[in-house]
């Protein structure tokens, strides 16, 4: 279960002066438990740290996340993490990789390399259980992030810009791939991303951030099945309503 709520949260940054800063006010958002959500807004509003504060890597200042009616207060590994940089240890093959969060919970070395196993077939990498990192395309190094992430089983997936540092083609085929894995595995998925593009194409919703601090400005329900087509009328349409209201609101700042 992955149901996630989101109560009227806030979160601001102490300054060195005695003043703070604010990133978040009064942010309220349910999210359906197996829903794809994409968050979106101004360069700088606070997305991440909505995603951190959701992950427990960030406390929040005042309001409340839930996740299946438990408050987040920490890190926890029902909650996995898929940041932009990868964040692979260059030191360990792609398996040892994959089944590092296992590993620290203990699980036995044959069931976890087996779970592991399993993932990296998963995110077709199979031939490449014993590469290391720098053996690997940035592509291939973020499926590997993936599947170390789906490997402790998760509720919730945390996605913080994941296909940002790629190519555009590389970008559009792993967009497939997660779409693909997500069906398969049924994960309660929150996916920041700048591309307006790539969240029409993802997301059940989509979630536009106001500019900081970040509140809920809207919420854009995406009505047609997968796969999309991004050269639709109704896709293009779409994309330019988002975007619209993104540009207006920095215009404002």
């Amino acid at each position: 279960m992955g149901a996630v709520k989101i109560q009227n949260l806030s979160k601001a940054f102490p300054k060195e002066d005695g003043t703070s800063t604010r990133a978040l006010e009064g942010v309220t958002l349910d999210i359906s438990d197996e829903e794809f959500i994409c968050l979106v807004g101004p360069s700088g509003c606070g997305k991440t740290t909505l995603l951190r504060i959701i992950a427990g890597l960030e406390t929040l200042t005042s309001g409340s996340v839930t996740i299946d009616g438990h408050a987040v207060i920490g890190p926890d590994p029902k909650r996995g993490m898929v940041f932009q940089e990868y964040s692979l240890f260059p030191w360990r093959r792609v398996i040892d990789n994959v089944a590092f969060g296992l590993e620290m919970k203990g699980v036995g070395k044959e069931e976890r390399r087996r779970t592991a196993d399993h993932y990296i077939d998963m995110v077709g990498l199979s031939q490449f259980r014993d590469a290391y990192p720098f053996e690997l395309s940035g592509g291939m190094r973020q499926r590997v992030a993936i599947a170390r992430a789906l490997a402790n089983d998760p509720d919730v997936l945390l996605m913080d810009e994941p296909f940002g540092a790629l190519d555009a083609q590389t970008r559009n085929r792993m967009q497939r791939e997660l779409l693909s894995l997500w069906q398969q595995t049924k994960k309660t998925i929150i996916f920041v991303t700048h591309s307006v593009d790539e969240a029409v194409y993802l997301a059940d919703r989509i979630i536009v951030l106001s500019p900081r601090p970040a509140a809920v400005q809207e919420i854009i329900t995406i009505p047609w099945p997968r796969p999309r087509d991004r050269t639709s009328a109704e896709f293009a349409e779409v994309r330019r309503r988002v975007l619209d209201m993104i540009n207006e609101t920095e215009t404002l700042r």
